[in-house]
């Protein structure tokens, strides 16, 4: 017992140390899509950071394929130590109600850290369709021979379940979603007028909105955006409705406390850096640091627990 008791102690007094002299080499961020998104302007933009508070260099990792659960899978079986770093998104809590199987535990097999921002998707139309407002499309749609559809970056993407969402509370609206591969010709065909609906995040939309090649009817977040004060919120038309942008870093499962808690103080720092904030409020996104990496990992739970219900009711069959 006298052993137990010592090993215990001697066990603790190690992951002290460790965590003191935490980080010793570079930390590695994998970012599980590809390079020019939101995720990965932010995570670039902490990492730039990062890497003077740490003393320690923050490498940036795009690891893509498979919805980003390529980059995912990696993350989950890498070494428990806080030295790889996976940041974790809306669609990984939405994976499991999408696929019948995955390699990774979504919620037991990562150790969260915290949230970094909150985003929206929105609802934007090509100038040609005649609605200006969430109440108009929802009179179109329901006219016959409308021939509304609407465009996502893919199917059991977290946009294409924001548009199933708003079609079920609007009162099963029919306007059939098309699947791009990507929000790049997404973009490309909605300005085109190829697609005349998308549902998409708002950075990468914002300056076809500003030059009047697309119009918002309304964003999915239950509050308004700031960078785009006069659009309203899906919400104040349909209460009860919200889907929102959102991501931050997790470790492997199993990473010491103390590793996660300095990785905690260090992203949040990070968070409220004035250069980090500056960018990424002029992209459209919210900075939002986690309470505690408790508190995120309740948020996980709570968002993994939301989607399955929302899926089964668009019809969309686990893969």
């Amino acid at each position: 017992m006298k052993r137990i008791i010592l090993a215990t102690i001697l066990a603790a007094a190690s992951f002290g140390a460790g965590a003191q002299q935490f980080p010793a080499r570079p930390i590695h961020v994998i970012v599980p899509y590809a390079a020019g998104g939101a995720m990965d302007l932010t995570t670039r933009s902490l990492a730039a950071v990062m890497s003077e508070s740490l003393g320690q260099s923050v490498v940036v990792e795009n690891r893509t394929g498979a919805g980003g659960l390529v980059g995912t899978d990696y993350v989950a079986k890498a070494a428990p130590d806080g030295y790889t770093l996976l940041m974790y998104a809306d669609a990984n809590a939405i994976a499991p109600a999408i696929y019948k199987k995955l390699n990774h535990d979504p919620v037991n097999g990562f150790a969260p850290i915290t949230n970094t921002i909150l985003g929206t998707h929105i609802i934007v139309a090509h100038p040609s369709v005649p609605a200006n407002n969430l109440r108009e499309l929802i009179a179109l749609a329901k006219k016959p021979g409308s021939k509304l559809t609407f465009g996502s970056p893919g199917t059991g993407t977290p946009q294409h379940l924001a548009g199933e969402l708003f079609k079920q509370q609007a009162g099963k609206l029919d306007i059939p979603h098309v699947p791009y591969r990507g929000g790049g010709q997404l973009i490309i065909d909605l300005v085109a007028g190829q697609v005349p609906l998308g549902l998409i995040g708002l950075p990468p939309t914002l300056p076809h909105i500003k030059a009047g090649k697309l119009k918002v009817l309304a964003v999915t977040a239950r509050k308004r955006s700031p960078s785009l004060p006069d659009v309203p919120t899906v919400y104040e038309d349909l209460p009860g409705y919200e889907t929102i942008q959102w991501f931050g870093p997790v470790a492997p499962a199993g990473t010491p406390k103390p590793v996660i808690d300095k990785l905690f103080q260090h992203f949040v720092r990070g968070l409220k850096h004035p250069a980090v904030v500056e960018r990424l409020t002029k992209a459209g996104l919210e900075v939002a640091p986690s309470a505690s990496p408790e508190a995120y990992g309740e948020f996980i739970r709570a968002e993994v627990a939301r989607w399955p219900a929302i899926v089964q009711a668009a019809g969309i069959e686990p893969q």
